[in-house]
């Protein structure tokens, strides 16, 4: 049995260019995640494609269309500094489907405070896709699914099935 990794070019890639452009991406998304927790929406906006798509729906959420709605809605939302974040991406999954194109999958774990003493622990997958324009990747397109959400405060720890976080989520109009 072959134990070598054997990595695979995109479309006219040599490896070593082809590696560059997933450390691009990676470097993208490790900017997103930072700058949305430090909510720095001026620079968090220079992730995304101008006409991106953020789509929460199948976490209760909704679905945005275009870089400064998205901005917009999740500083009016979590822009609060007494309402802090914790965004955590790793085991990406990302595959170049042209020259300037790519989709990738990213397992996630996040904290958000959605109000004192009540906080949201999630798990789930970030599903995108990404455009290269001017030498440089942004995010076209952001759809988060959940696997689990437990919510908990310094006291206690309740695990919330899918159904009844959906139900949450709409009547806190997330």
């Amino acid at each position: 049995m072959d134990s070598a990794v054997h990595v695979e070019s995109g479309p006219d890639h040599d490896d070593l260019h082809y590696l560059r452009e997933l450390e691009a991406i990676k470097q993208l998304k490790a900017r997103y995640c930072r700058l949305l927790d430090a909510k720095d929406w001026s620079e968090w906006r220079t992730v995304f494609t101008d006409d991106a798509v953020n789509d929460t729906s199948e976490v209760g959420g909704k679905k945005i269309t275009g870089a400064d709605e998205i901005v917009a809605f999740l500083e009016a939302t979590l822009g609060k500094t007494s309402q802090p974040t914790v965004h955590h991406v790793h085991n990406p999954e990302i595959e170049l489907t042209s020259a300037t194109t790519a989709t990738g999958v990213w397992a996630m774990q996040d904290v958000v405070r959605l109000k004192p003493g009540l906080n949201l622990l999630g798990y789930g997958h970030y599903f995108e896709t990404y455009e290269k324009v001017d030498g440089t990747w942004y995010i076209k397109a952001l759809k988060l699914t959940r696997l689990r959400v437990d919510f908990f405060n310094p006291l206690i720890s309740l695990r919330m099935p899918t159904w009844l976080n959906t139900i949450a989520a709409r009547r806190a109009g997330r």
